[in-house]
């Protein structure tokens, strides 16, 4: 049975389309700031330390608030909280776009990571409540999409602004679309509400510490190791185990943690941390691996990525038909076989690989990532009752967060460690330190040595994200039998998947 909004609302398409434009006003975001870190950098006069703070300072207050702006989608309205977020978000980029210090900057980028962090958790709960059970998947495909393009198109369009305006355009740009998207969500969207719950104060507060202790202690752990880290982990498992007992305890939680209790939720949430594990370096490590190595040019580079795009897409909408017809399960699990070759096929690249095979391996990882990421998201929303769809979407998101932060700080750690054991032993600190470092010096010799230690540093990181992928796999096969799309809001929310038939 499906809900009369769905089945009633003839917008529902156009709220589609203003959903996917929050969610890539987002994605190109962070996507274009990568192009223009070296134009900062000269005009701000920003070192190394700051511009690393003007990435993980969105890092940070984004993964610390989405578990608290979840919670206050479902209590306060979705549509309202996404509004809000939109303006905040276009406001601070105007911050960011004439910043005249890398202090000025940094808080801009703070100030946008709260409006992200409203706007991410409320597309994905407005989209469950208004496409019904078989619209649904088609509808996570589109959302989930719209992050391939601006993975893929953000490079290229920070490239061509870039071209002809300041860096400060990047920013500038963001401030348009959110206007449009505020005037289109209230002009489309239905507002939808959760059950009216006394606010959890002390889980807020609890979960902005732990999350930020805990995604700090990751972002800082390939500089300075465990030793350089242990007070923000130990604070982080303390808080976040303080978190738990609260939440356990609290008349009304901020966070249902008996959702970890049905066993497709708690499958999917893992799968969806190792999968997100395993793409956190994707685009970094093939930049460099197709700039430095293949010699490409930065506009060629952004070229090479379109197999992997196209193939994201194209599947993205099959994995949605396939997902009516065969269920949950059967798609997400054949996803991750074909992501998990992707990786394989990445790792068997070499210095003279030329253009066919990285194509190939990138259209493997588009197609895998295009039929697994849809149907992993779709399970783990199809477990959370529909009232609780503001703090589920931000569940999904927290967990992909801390899945990418994790993925990068270790295969970051994978990638340089490999990388320097492959260079010569009297190598300049420099060319040890990074394959940019390489290219700085004219020796032809170095160079070459350089980039046969990235190639073979680039193999163990992606068999690494490959067998991350392989245990997703497993995860899937055994904790996510039953899986079955989200229920509509007004929908009562199916029984415990460990009595469904599995599929």
């Amino acid at each position: 049975m499906t809900s009369p909004a769905a089945q009633r609302n003839p917008k529902r398409w156009l709220v589609l389309a203003v959903l996917c434009s929050a969610t890539l006003l987002l994605v190109i975001d962070n996507m274009v700031l990568t192009v223009a870190l070296p134009q900062i950098a000269i005009h701000l006069h920003a070192g190394s330390q700051a511009l690393q703070w003007v990435i993980d300072s969105y890092i940070l207050v984004f993964a610390g608030l989405l578990l608290t702006t979840g919670s206050l989608s479902d209590r306060f309205g979705r549509r309202l909280v996404m509004v809000l977020g939109l303006a905040l978000f276009g406001a601070a980029s105007l911050i960011a776009a004439y910043a005249t210090t890398t202090g000025m900057l940094i808080s801009g980028r703070a100030i946008m990571a709260v409006g992200g962090a409203l706007i991410m958790p409320s597309t994905l709960s407005i989209l469950i409540t208004v496409f019904d059970e078989d619209e649904r998947p088609r509808a996570i495909a589109a959302w989930t999409g719209v992050s391939v393009l601006g993975m893929v198109g953000g490079p290229v369009l920070g490239g061509i602004l870039l071209d002809h305006f300041w860096w400060g355009s990047v920013f500038l740009l963001n401030v348009p679309i959110a206007a449009l998207a505020i005037v289109a969500a209230f002009t489309l969207m239905p507002e939808s509400k959760g059950p009216v719950r006394p606010i959890d104060l002390p889980g807020m507060v609890l979960s902005i510490v732990g999350m930020v202790s805990l995604v700090w202690s990751i972002i800082e752990f390939p500089a300075k190791g465990l030793t350089g880290i242990w007070v923000t982990l130990v604070l982080a498992v303390v808080v976040l185990a303080a978190f738990v007992i609260r939440e356990m305890k609290a008349e009304h939680p901020m966070v249902p943690l008996q959702l970890f209790g049905n066993r497709v939720f708690t499958g999917s949430s893992f799968s969806l941390v190792l999968v997100t594990f395993a793409n956190a370096g994707l685009t970094l490590v093939l930049t460099q691996y197709l700039q430095f190595v293949l010699g490409y040019s930065p506009i060629k580079t952004a070229l090479a990525f379109m197999p992997f795009a196209l193939t994201a897409l194209v599947f993205n909408g099959l994995g949605a038909a396939l997902v009516q017809k065969l269920g949950v399960r059967p798609v997400a699990l054949a996803g991750m076989l074909v992501l998990a070759g992707g990786f394989g096929a990445l790792a068997a690249l070499t210095s003279e690989s030329g253009f066919w095979l990285p194509a190939l391996a990138m259209s493997l990882v588009g197609a895998g990532a295009g039929l697994a990421m849809p149907a992993a998201v779709g399970a783990l929303m199809g477990a959370i009752p529909p009232e609780q769809a503001g703090v589920g979407s931000a569940l999904n998101d927290t967990i992909q967060q801390t899945g990418g932060a994790l993925g990068v700080a270790v295969l970051g750690a994978v990638l340089a460690g490999t990388y320097r054991e492959g260079m010569p032993a009297d190598a300049p600190a420099a060319a040890r330190e990074g394959i940019a470092g390489a290219f700085a010096s004219s020796d032809g010799a170095l160079v070459g040595a350089a980039r046969a230690a990235f190639t073979d540093a680039m193999s163990s990181t992606f068999l690494t994200g490959g067998t991350a992928v392989l245990a997703a796999t497993v995860i899937a096969f055994f904790l996510m039998k039953g899986a079955k799309p989200a229920a509509p809001e007004g929908v009562p929310a199916a029984e415990d998947t460990e009595s469904a038939e599995a599929r």
